[in-house]
């Protein structure tokens, strides 16, 4: 079982986006992903909920948490998003940056934009990794 950690400052918006995709998309017999902050907000941005439940992903009991040394031993790849010198990082593990912008604020129009090049990153991820559901899952 391969553990994925998508990891942003706040984790109220692109991390929860992309753990969202990839546990959908993904086998579960073979990878589960997580998202973590390194300063976690208080809730998930609203406007990332609203362009979530539109591709049918309910996000509204979702909570930012922390990312912890517990999280990233458990963890095989580390995906961060976009945040700089600010983006967190756990020796040894392998890393990868999705340089992508932070909703919080956007209009809904660009909220939108960077929840589908999410899902498309998410899915080469998957297909990379071998880590794709298969037909019927």
């Amino acid at each position: 079982m391969k553990n994925i950690i998508f990891a942003c400052v706040h984790n109220a918006g692109r991390s929860q986006m992309a753990a969202a995709f990839f546990n959908q998309l993904a086998d579960p017999l073979k990878a589960r992903a997580i998202s973590a902050g390194t300063q976690p907000g208080l809730r998930v941005h609203p406007e990332v909920l609203e362009v979530m439940r539109e591709v049918g992903i309910d996000l509204s009991d979702t909570r930012p948490q922390r990312l912890t040394d517990e999280l990233a031993r458990e963890a095989q790849l580390l995906v961060t998003m976009g945040c700089g010198d600010k983006c967190p990082y756990v020796p040894g593990l392998r890393r990868d940056d999705w340089p992508l912008r932070d909703p919080k604020g956007l209009p809904i129009e660009d909220v939108r934009t960077v929840r589908n090049d999410i899902r498309s990153r998410v899915q080469t991820l998957l297909v990379n990794e071998g880590l794709h559901a298969s037909p019927g899952h």
